[in-house]
């Protein structure tokens, strides 16, 4: 099954509870959401970038920033209810049918996981197209922690481990990986995404892992972690290839 032409599409609702405005708010001298478009236009294998709002000022700030604003969202997929696969389906639909052209996957980037760089992106097309029966590819990082070791639950007011027969490993060297789905990228095939499949995609798809550093997971819905990517930013502990130093 066929990868490209992919649609990139970058979701950016205007009615943020966690942190009102996050989406353009500024970091490192530009719109937050303008960081998710400067890595797309990196990536060669991208054929269209669209940004899914319902936000005039969003819009502006988008398009300001070199992505296509096509359509604006409808009301019913910009409140704090809507999911996230209702939103990416639309946006395919009405892009294929402003562009009158079928795309073969669909990119999603989280303004608010800045962390990916153009290679991941450029990696996970490649994984994609390399695996023809897998759905989709989804980016995750290694913690910092294990669960296998580290988290615990309460039960009838004792603490007992998360994961039964975790305590049958003695070494850490034992201790399988573990990794969290990060929110930086995800990549879906068509069909799978129009599919009835697509709303349970974690228990109902065949998807690949594809690994970014977890000093990059950054993902932004408080002012808390907004502060600590600036943090990062300005530190020099991370770098986005699309600034210039």
């Amino acid at each position: 099954m066929p990868v490209k032409p992919v649609l990139c599409v970058i979701p950016a609702r205007g009615g943020s509870k966690g942190l009102p405005g996050k989406n353009i708010r500024e970091l490192m001298g530009h719109p937050l959401i303008a960081h998710s478009i400067m890595c797309a236009k990196m990536a060669p294998s991208l054929e269209r970038i669209i940004v899914s709002t319902d936000d005039a000022e969003i819009a502006s700030t988008a398009r300001r920033y070199g992505a296509d604003v096509p359509f604006i969202r409808p009301g019913e997929l910009a409140g704090d209810t809507a999911g996230m696969i209702p939103v990416l389906q639309h946006a395919l639909a009405e892009t294929e049918k402003i562009d009158d052209k079928r795309y073969e996957s669909l990119l999603l980037l989280d303004p608010t996981s800045p962390g990916r760089f153009p290679d991941d992106i450029e990696k996970a097309i490649t994984l994609a197209a390399s695996n023809g029966d897998t759905d989709g590819i989804v980016g995750v990082s290694e913690p910092e922690f294990n669960p296998y070791w580290h988290c615990v639950v309460e039960e009838k007011g004792m603490m007992r481990p998360l994961i039964e027969g975790a305590g049958r490993f003695a070494r850490r060297q034992d201790v399988p990986r573990v990794f969290r789905i990060n929110a930086s990228l995800y990549l879906w095939k068509r069909d799978f995404l129009l599919s009835g499949k697509a709303i349970k995609w974690i228990e109902e798809g065949k998807h690949l892992m594809l690994e970014i550093p977890e000093q990059r997971a950054i993902h932004i819905d408080h002012l808390e972690d907004f502060e600590k990517a600036k943090l990062f930013l300005e530190s020099g502990t991370i770098s986005f290839p699309w600034i210039k130093k």
